[in-house]
């Protein structure tokens, strides 16, 4: 060890390190700034950058030797003491720059060296600074205008009340743009045991282990060996019931490169030099299924043998008769359409800690879902609910792979074997190894329309790879055959699916749970359809889209509330335009052509046919202060500012009155999992019960009338109506035993009805709608494929908070820009960010995105959700644009240049 010596945010430090350790986790570790975020450690994601004497520099990839006598800026302290940094920060919170959080300070961190070599960028500067920064969240034009905006005149911030419909910054972004967040390898002690896994190389084998306690003893610092033997409850989890198929740690076959089968626990020290291929396991490679055909085929081996066969579940949707209208339609056409496995590429690897303290263990962990967490440790654990506590932290992205149990089973385990602190954090390529994808597809699609564009049979048949372990297998076997028709009427349709385990990893949610991939097939055939007929794409879609009153292929019919119509037609003025501007740049241009796509989606809001509810708990202390119970997780969309606006209107004071309690499964009560875009509505709809419950005992007390105001003052509650003012003295109200004078607990669950055989029922209780259209520039020379620009319309209900919904309208479209272009994560080959590619800062054109809100009747103030929608027509419309641009034809996602230069010949041929 050597002693280093260099300045950190204008201090003087001093910390023995070697000079080849990595620069990121000597400030973390050492020197407490864990403001320095790592999502890679490859310097591939910029998370960890941070100013080397004013020069941007990843962390991560800097020895500590090279800072000896330097200057070191990190976020924390930029923001803290740096005007350009404050200015920067305050522009991120006025455009919504920061969502999830765990790139901001690597953005912000770049930003600032841009601003004081540049004081006044243009978009083109900025899009070339921060270009070594990844976001998952943002789709980076809220970061591109608030750097912009920084480097303007500066402006005084504008008043937002936060009331319903009232654009009010992030409620936790201030934490967020100052580095004060803290995510799941933020939060340990120093000097906590660190837990190791010991995976599977392979897609199939058989293992066996060699002498553990001897090597326990052979490596100082080790201090426990965990396996199968040591899950003192049910070695099996799952979020489905009847599929609770995952273990904690393989027994005697691990089932996909990745799988668990132990896990070493040690110092720090220890695990620093301890590699996993002198841990004592001795591999039997077998054969593996990699494809739903091969584990289908006679005489595969079974993936888990309490099964018939290796076919997971199916769904199914049937609703007249397809065949026979198929048969009678004056066009048809059909397609098959692959996709692969789409990494969920967080920028914040799966990390967290757990303690054992009086008989109970607690975990703090990034999660999607803190009482499912609860509920499966407890089986795992062999323990009662109350002696196991999650504590959520941050949560750096999850778009549905955070809602599986990752790292918690081990993290609880180790806590409780070795009586210590233990913490975990997933290297880049551990995480991408061993958590779920989105599930790969293989879509076979008829569909059929008489002469007057109107739809006469739908056939849809898909085959989705679950890989090892269910998973949400289940749920998007089930969710697809609902959705796959899109916001459309289709009197005559069968849809079917299934779900097959292979050796691959676990396939799970991912924004959309199989929508966007039978979406793909579906728009596709629509342009299809509408060319056949002579119909313009709009016009087709317009003629067939669900109105008001006109049932779905459940047999569902909604009287209010079906706006996809209304998303459609404000897309008709971009839709002219680009189609006219297009002919003439393809006109001029041999080999640059130009196309305009659309596409439209749904999406069911909730659990399919399945209990949903949100729990919402409030509560007034003596002194005045209301406190606001809030357990839904809020992954970077906004539900801690949303869930607040509502309550705060229900109730009746500013947002501003409210303080925010939780996620902690100890104090909060079940909201629900942050998935299926159901927080807005569900959690929103329990946050307005509760305000008004609580509003109501206020009333009561002050024998006052629903239109009095409500002003709360020091101990005091002013309640003014037409009669006069009563004053509510709150001290002499009774406190309950959590010191409430006034409290309200209320739930909300949304009326649905079961499916019956043939997918007949009410699914959903609400359903948002969206249409996007994008303009592409395709090379056809060389296949590749510039999206320029997106207009994306989306039915909302009701905004409650638009800078809200136009960042994640934005999100959705980068990742479904990268599910369409560049996406595919191959097991043992992209496990990497590099292999990997995600949109980047310069991939993400400007967006337009137009609200529409057609108030449901089910929804807070008229609400939807918003969060999956977005990503369900946004590759489809790319495909469709390519088709206009160039006449290919493109069945297979991503559209890599190799498959758009083969569809280009294969057009032109």
């Amino acid at each position: 060890m050597d002693r280093l010596t260099f300045t950190l945010n204008g201090n003087p430090v001093a910390v023995s390190a070697r000079p080849v350790e990595r620069l990121s986790r000597v400030l973390r570790e050492d020197c407490g700034a864990r403001d320095v975020k790592v999502g890679c450690d490859a310097g591939d994601c910029g998370a960890c950058t941070v100013l080397v004497d004013g020069a941007p520099a990843c962390a991560c990839l800097t020895p500590a030797g090279r800072v000896e006598g330097r200057r070191v800026e990190t976020q924390a302290g930029l923001a803290a003491s740096d005007p350009v940094a404050r200015r920067l920060a305050e522009a991120f919170l006025a455009h919504g720059a920061a969502q999830c959080g765990i790139c901001t300070p690597g953005m912000m961190v770049a930003a600032t060296a841009l601003l004081r070599a540049i004081p006044a960028p243009d978009e083109a500067q900025v899009s070339d600074a921060l270009g070594g920064v990844l976001c998952r969240c943002t789709g980076y034009r809220k970061i591109i205008d608030a750097v912009v905006a920084a480097g303007g005149p500066a402006r005084p911030a504008p008043f937002v009340s936060g009331a319903v419909g009232t654009p009010l910054p992030r409620l936790d972004g201030a934490a967020k743009v100052e580095g004060r967040e803290a995510f799941g390898d933020d939060v340990a002690p120093a000097g906590t045991l660190e837990l190791r896994v010991i995976r599977s190389p392979f897609a199939r084998a058989g293992f066996t282990f060699g002498d553990l306690d001897g090597f326990v003893a052979a490596h100082p610092g080790i201090v426990a060996v965990l396996t199968a033997r040591d899950v003192p409850g049910k070695n099996a989890f799952g979020v489905i019931p009847g599929f609770e198929d995952q273990p904690v740690f393989a027994e005697a076959e691990a089932l996909f490169r990745g799988d668990a089968v132990a896990a070493v626990v040690g110092t720090p020290e220890a695990m620093a030099t301890f590699h996993p291929e002198r841990f004592p396991v001795r591999w039997e490679e077998r054969a593996p299924a990699l494809t739903p055909g091969e584990a289908k085929a006679e005489g595969s081996a079974l993936l888990h043998t309490n099964r018939a066969g290796n076919v997971m579940t199916g769904g199914r949707v049937c609703r007249g008769d397809a065949d026979a209208a198929l048969s009678r339609a004056d066009v048809v056409v059909e397609g098959r359409f692959r996709s692969g496995f789409v990494e969920h590429a967080y920028i914040e690897p799966e990390a967290g800690y757990a303690v054992a303290r009086d008989g109970r263990v607690e975990v703090h962990a990034c999660t999607q879902a803190p009482v499912m967490d609860q509920e499966a440790l407890a089986k795992i654990l062999g323990l009662p609910m109350d002696r196991v506590r999650i504590v959520p932290t941050a949560v750096g992205g999850g778009f549905g792979s955070k809602l599986d149990l990752s790292m918690q089973p081990f993290l609880a385990i180790a806590a409780l074997k070795t009586g210590q602190p233990v913490r975990i954090t997933y290297s880049r390529g551990e995480s991408m190894a061993s958590t779920t994808k989105r599930h790969p597809s293989d879509i076979r699609l008829r569909i059929g329309a008489s002469k007057d564009g109107r739809i006469s049979g739908f056939d849809f048949f898909g085959t989705f790879n679950t890989g090892a372990y269910a998973s949400w297998g289940p749920t998007v076997a089930n969710r697809v055959p609902v959705h796959a028709s899109g916001p459309y009427r289709v009197a005559d349709y069968r849809a079917i699916s299934e779900g097959i385990y292979t050796n691959n990893p676990p396939a799970g949610a991912f924004r959309g749970f199989g929508v966007p991939q039978s979406a793909i097939a579906q728009e596709v055939l629509f342009d299809e359809l509408a060319e056949r007929l002579g119909l313009d794409p709009l016009e087709f879609r317009l003629r067939n889209v669900l109105e008001n009153g006109t049932p779905t292929v459940c047999g569902q019919v909604f009287a209010q509330g079906v706006g996809i119509g209304a998303c459609l037609r404000a897309l008709r003025p971009a839709w002219d335009r680009e189609r006219a501007e297009t002919a003439r740049f393809n006109a001029a241009n041999e080999v640059l052509k130009r196309g305009v796509g659309l596409a439209a989606g749904w999406y069911g809001c909730g659990n399919t046919s399945l209990p949903n509810p949100s729990t919402i708990k409030a509560g007034i202390r003596a002194d005045g202060r209301i406190l606001l119970h809030q357990g839904a997780m809020d992954i970077g969309q906004g539900a801690n500012t949303v869930i607040a606006q509502i309550f705060a209107e229900a109730l009746g004071v500013p947002v501003g009155a409210l303080h925010l309690v939780g996620p902690d499964t100890d104090v909060t009560p079940d909201a629900g999992k942050t998935s299926a875009s159901r927080q807005t509505f569900v959690s929103g709809n329990a946050a307005r019960l509760s305000g008004l419950a609580l509003r109501a005992e206020i009333l009561r007390h002050a024998n006052a009338g629903e239109d009095a105001e409500l002003t709360f003052g020091p101990g005091v509650i002013e309640v003014r109506g037409p009669a006069g003012t009563h004053r509510i003295d709150l001290a002499t109200l009774a406190p309950d035993a959590e010191g409430y004078v006034l409290t309200a607990r209320e739930t909300y669950d949304p009326p649905t009805k079961p499916l019956d055989a043939n997918g007949q029922g009410e699914p959903y209780a609400q359903f948002g709608y969206a249409a996007h259209l994008v303009v592409v520039e395709v090379d056809t020379a060389l296949g590749l494929v510039r999206p320029l620009g997106f207009t994306a319309a989306h039915d909302v209900g009701r905004a409650i908070n638009p800078l809200l919904v136009a960042g994640q309208v934005e999100g959705g479209i980068a990742q479904g820009l990268g599910m369409a272009l560049m996406e595919e994560y191959i097991p043992g080959r992209t496990e990497n960010l590099h292999d990997y590619l995600i949109p980047t800062i310069g991939d993400v054109p400007p967006v337009e995105t137009i609200i529409v809100e057609e108030a449901d009747a089910h929804g807070p103030f008229g609400a939807k959700g918003l969060g999956e929608h977005v990503l369900i027509p946004t590759a489809p419309a790319i495909l469709n644009a390519i088709r206009h641009a160039t006449g290919a034809r493109i069945r297979q996602v991503p559209a890599t240049p190799d498959r758009v230069l083969a569809a280009i010949r294969e057009a032109r041929e």
